[in-house]
């Protein structure tokens, strides 16, 4: 893959704006390498490397639209795919919500790219893959686990005079240990975008640990109990409730913020003083890229939970215009704040409770109050007089992240996460919180 330039994606952007005859256009281009490796059974299953450069033209007429995407750049190929997206826009029926594309906007450059993590290289993944293979086989163990690492670059570019470039790198580890008898089981995941903060022995190491510590779990009776949520655990029950703060949706009564008898809930305290969550597209962990590439419009920081109060909705173009606000760039990222408590300080500050590595297959079973069910997995541990003191088999949840955040003892160290059904980049907590409720055992490990 040719990974294109600032001046190079320039000169493709100008060009194509240039073709149209229409009302207005709009370019997005991306070129990937993604590099990955993958192991099961303690054994490499497959490996490789992915490169992929696209490019986006969409066009309009009054509020007909369409668009046309390409992988070829030389001119011939950059007309046809304008002429396509026109023809496309032609037939299109009006868009009753169509919203101009932006005027000119300031992108304040983040950091979000790392020549470490660039530099990435097929050696460098398979000693990711070695070192939790080999040290799982030491402790007869069975390992299986997912490496990517990912450089790219995004260019976007309109008709009034928009243009933006940004390269970007990223990894994803995750890795799932078991005992040989399948009784006992182990998970780590870590998301960065530098590599020199990637300690791929240290995250080797929690996973095959838990998976020794949680052979021969015992039953415990479902109820509510106190929980310490490690922060991939936090963040995927989060996660739901963060992509539930549109602020249409919560004005048509679709959402938990929605106000009964009409409106949203901005500026009501909705959950503990503890809870403060922002977005900041400059953040030195989690960066992301200062625009929204689905509006082009310039990202901010903003606050969006302020001592429990609701301090910020997300306002599409077309919204914003409807309701009478301002219009930014959609949140690239999400960050709540923390204490520097490790999870090991939260444990000794227990009593009684249980240890969470991990929520899964979890669903939404009610929007309106964002409750969830799912289960626990991969290490699930009872907590007595601040130590560990067994394993414990799994459960099935019900709970609301709403009612969870009010239910707050104690705040840990954040992380940096992805979480799984969530469209943001995370930095989340670990986190204390009373009366969870688990209404049933599981089998699974």
């Amino acid at each position: 893959m040719k990974f294109l330039s600032q001046e190079e994606t320039k000169r493709i952007s100008d060009k194509l704006l240039s073709l149209t005859k229409a009302d207005q256009c709009e370019v997005a281009i991306n070129g990937k390498r993604k590099g990955n490796i993958r192991y099961a059974r303690n054994a490499v299953s497959t490996a490789g490397l992915i490169e992929d450069t696209q490019l986006a033209v969409s066009v309009a007429f009054g509020k007909k639209q369409g668009t046309a995407t390409i992988n070829e750049f030389d001119d011939k190929s950059l007309e046809k795919a304008v002429r396509r997206a026109e023809d496309l826009a032609r037939l299109a029926p009006e868009n009753p919500e169509f919203m101009p594309t932006p005027s000119k906007q300031e992108y304040k450059a983040s950091q979000t790219f790392f020549q470490k993590t660039a530099d990435i290289d097929p050696e460098f993944r398979a000693q990711v893959a070695a070192y939790s293979i080999e040290n799982s086989r030491k402790n007869k163990l069975v390992a299986a686990g997912f490496f990517t690492d990912t450089t790219e670059f995004t260019a976007i570019a309109n008709s009034n005079g928009v243009f933006g470039y940004q390269t970007d790198t990223s990894l994803d580890f995750t890795l799932t240990v078991r005992t040989e008898d399948g009784r006992g089981s182990g998970w780590v995941k870590r998301s960065v975008g530098d590599a020199s903060k990637f300690d791929a022995r240290a995250a080797s190491d929690v996973a095959i640990e838990k998976a020794l510590r949680s052979v021969d779990a015992k039953a415990l009776e479902p109820g509510r109990y106190t929980v310490i949520l490690e922060p991939a655990a936090t963040s995927d029950v989060l996660a739901y409730m963060f992509n539930s703060f549109d602020a249409r949706s919560a004005d048509e009564g679709r959402s938990f913020l929605a106000k009964k008898g009409g409106g949203n809930r901005l500026g009501e305290k909705l959950f503990d003083e503890q809870v403060n969550v922002w977005a900041d597209p400059w953040d030195k962990d989690v960066a992301v890229l200062p625009w929204d590439g689905q509006s082009m419009l310039a990202r901010e920081r903003q606050d969006i939970i302020k001592d429990g109060r609701i301090a910020n909705l997300d306002y599409s173009q077309y919204w914003a215009k409807k309701m009478g606000k301002r219009a930014i760039g959609a949140p690239g990222n999400i960050i709540m704040a923390g204490t520097s408590k490790s999870t090991e300080e939260l444990i000794a500050n227990t009593k009684k409770g249980i240890l969470v590595t991990r929520t899964w297959y979890i669903r939404m079973v009610d929007p309106q109050s964002v409750l969830l069910t799912g289960l626990t997995r991969d290490g699930t541990f009872y907590i007595e007089n601040g130590k560990i003191k067994h394993p414990i088999k799994n459960f099935r949840f019900n709970e609301s992240p709403v009612a969870m955040l009010n239910n707050i003892e104690e705040i840990g160290k954040p992380e940096i996460l992805s979480g799984d059904e969530s469209q943001f980049q995370l930095l989340i907590p670990a986190m204390k919180v009373r009366d969870f409720n688990f209404t049933s055992l599981s089998d699974a490990v």
